[in-house]
């Protein structure tokens, strides 16, 4: 592990064993692949984060700026409320109206990145990011450290119709958590592994992808 996520994981520990917190981010499904689905909680969706924002302030992501191991947009990160007037007083971020938000979203959709919301010490959420897994340290320490405890599933979970899939390998490009691969040319999944992002739903062509609620 380099000294960069060293920083993080040591960090996370310290607040998880001081009972700060419980986790350091929560995935968020992409809105779209929700649409078919009723009794949606509103605070799973980042469209109603943002709309119920004080403020939204939008700032380059500081995991792609510092690793640059990919050439997904930068700017997709919010900072919110109280934390996002300090990034602006301190030339970090820019506030922007709600419908830029919106379309920066849909912009990380189409990039196949990941919604992460983020989380104070007092549990507050500040921060929502869009991340790859090849430059985010939540993702980094959680596919490649094992550190599982960092990042938690969302409320949804994907469910595949297997009769109706064409197995194209459209939804394993678009799996961040490794939960698709191809075996002997078919696409096989593993429910174990998702995190209920919905980017497999959002671009499945055969609409053989279901996002539903998890059972607890």
């Amino acid at each position: 592990m380099d000294e960069w996520l060293q920083k993080y994981i040591d960090k996370y520990d310290r607040f998880i064993s001081e009972k700060k917190i419980s986790f350091s981010s929560k995935v968020i499904p992409v809105n779209e692949s929700l649409n078919q689905i009723q009794h949606i909680l509103p605070s799973a969706q980042v469209e109603e984060i943002l709309r119920n924002a004080e403020l939204i302030t939008l700032a380059n992501c500081i995991c792609r700026l510092q690793n640059k191991k990919c050439d997904k947009p930068s700017e997709v990160c919010f900072v919110l409320n109280d934390v996002g007037k300090k990034w602006i007083a301190d030339g970090y971020a820019r506030e922007v109206a709600l419908q830029e938000a919106l379309n920066v979203i849909a912009q990380a959709n189409q990039h196949g990145l990941v919604h992460l919301s983020l989380y104070m010490p007092d549990h507050q959420l500040f921060a929502l990011c869009s991340c790859c897994s090849c430059c985010c340290h939540d993702l980094q320490l959680l596919l490649s450290y094992g550190k599982d405890y960092v990042t938690v599933k969302s409320d949804y979970l994907a469910v595949d119709d297997p009769e109706t899939c064409s197995h194209c390998g459209l939804c394993i490009d678009r799996c961040q958590f490794k939960a698709r691969l191809f075996e002997k040319d078919r696409m096989a999944y593993d429910q174990e592994k998702c995190y209920g992002c919905g980017l497999c739903q959002t671009t499945c062509p055969e609409n053989s992808i279901q996002m539903r609620r998890r059972e607890k």
